[in-house]
């Protein structure tokens, strides 16, 4: 059997309801991505979601020392940076869970602790890229900027600029063709340079003409007078620069949608869908949302802290389950999802791809038995009788899917949070939707693998 032939094109089989669902599921998927370009704000957002539909905050009820029963929905909270949704199942938590898994950082530009600058009578801000980006994408965009700026006093100032029309935009200027010679000679990862990406935010000086660095005072002072900070509050501020603009249908025919962010947004929010289409499972359910993917899973908000493994202890403990040798066979015995995108096959870039072995639009989600990079250094490697139980399960219920690899052996590769979960003894595989554009500004995926995905991660959750 030729194995090409198999994965057959997901818009071949959909019915009137079922292209219904799928448009319906692209505009809200289009209205979270639209307003959520941060971690907090896509953490933020979602508990707001999960307390809707019955979910409550475990600090809660430990602080109320409460208890815990099956069919009982909990969320933990980390830092508004990650989200552990559970949906406590009949069976004993040694049994193993099943886990979703994403991430919800995207590469982005980072203010500096101390960004504000004046420069031949202009005021920018100096960043650091965040993720791994081609710097000479994020140039002439317009740009916004989001995140938290924290006073002394404790208070919050939440900070969103150039995504409502009125609002200015700001942007990283280039260098007029007219000029650049010497520029385009330059190679690819040298025709930008990190420290050139300064965000271009001010031209108009105060009245005074007396002061000195009249238009850096002039921005000094407007944000004082719209958020009521000082300049030493970006000391404690987390302000990123992100791609200004609302999530677009992409495509003469809307088959597509155009984004900041895919990378992994994509994944968690329909982990988030699927996850809220759960009601009193056998096993507990798990979506677990987290920070710092793209600069290794480090930190005290990335997959390698131990926070996934407290919650759940928590959680043990308020259903009265609690051991550590339980804690160790939970985890042991659990399966997981590695919810994270992988690269579409683009017939612009062929030279890069392994026809037989890539990702296509529209055939639905994607497992990769393994990422990491040329000799599959860094990745999971899935055992194949975890890969055949999942078969069966997508193809149970109708379930489009595809297999891929990043890429030729030799071209690069990437990873995911997979192998930091498969430390546990679990089993993990990824299992995410192909992406044009990959940590691009904008990233374009298919309609068709994003309610795809949906009902993948769905059968997961209720028969893995």
């Amino acid at each position: 059997m030729d194995l090409t032939k198999k994965y057959e094109y997901a818009w071949n089989k959909y019915s009137k309801d079922d292209l219904k669902g799928l448009f319906d599921l692209s505009e809200r998927y289009k209205d979270f991505m639209s307003k959520c370009k941060t971690e907090r704000e896509c953490v933020l957002e979602l508990i707001t979601r999960a307390e809707k539909a019955g979910y409550k905050n475990i600090d809660q009820i430990i602080k109320e020392k409460g208890n815990l029963k099956s069919g009982d929905k909990v969320y933990a909270n980390n830092m508004d940076k990650n989200l552990a949704l559970f949906i406590i199942g009949s069976k004993d938590f040694e049994e193993g869970l099943r886990i979703l898994g994403a991430h919800v950082d995207s590469p982005r530009l980072d203010l500096k602790q101390n960004p504000l600058y004046e420069d031949t009578d202009l005021a920018l801000f100096e960043t650091h890229y965040y993720g791994g980006i081609k710097k000479y994408q994020w140039v002439t965009l317009p740009l916004a900027i989001h995140g938290v700026i924290v006073k002394k006093d404790g208070k919050k100032v939440n900070v969103v600029i150039g995504e409502d029309d009125s609002d200015p935009v700001v942007g990283v200027s280039d260098l007029l063709i007219h000029l650049s010679g010497e520029q385009m000679d330059k190679k690819a990862n040298k025709v930008i340079e990190g420290e050139n990406l300064n965000v271009l935010i001010g031209s108009m000086p105060i009245e005074d003409k007396d002061a000195k660095d009249r238009v850096r005072q002039n921005i000094l002072r407007l944000l004082n007078d719209k958020y009521g900070i000082i300049e030493e509050d970006f000391i404690s501020a987390e302000l990123q620069v992100v791609p200004a603009g609302k999530a677009r249908d992409f495509g003469l025919d809307r088959s597509m949608i155009m984004a900041y962010g895919h990378d992994d947004r994509i994944c968690s929010y329909t982990s988030f869908e699927a996850m809220m289409n759960i009601e009193n499972p056998d096993k507990t359910c798990v979506t677990l949302l987290v920070d710092k993917e793209e600069i290794g899973s480090v930190g005290a908000t990335g997959m390698h802290s131990k926070f996934f493994e407290n919650v759940l202890a928590e959680l043990m403990n308020l259903c009265g389950n609690y051991s550590e040798l339980k804690l160790r066979r939970t985890l042991k015995n659990s399966k997981m999802l590695s919810s994270d995108v992988t690269a579409a096959f683009d017939p612009n870039f062929p030279s890069v791809m392994e026809k037989k072995n890539s990702a296509y639009f529209g055939k639905g989600v994607v497992f990769n038995k393994y990422t990491g990079a040329r000799g599959k250094s860094g990745s999971n490697d899935a055992n194949p009788e975890y890969i055949a139980e999942l078969r069966r399960i997508m193809d149970k219920n109708n379930v489009t899917w595809q297999t891929s690899e990043l890429g030729k052996v030799d071209q690069g590769g990437g990873g995911t949070i997979a192998y930091i979960l498969a430390e546990y003894g679990m089993q993990v595989i990824d299992f995410g939707i192909a992406l044009h554009n990959m940590h691009a500004p904008w990233e374009v995926a298919s309609k068709a693998d994003i309610y795809e995905a949906v009902k993948g991660y769905n059968a997961f959750l209720s028969e893995a």
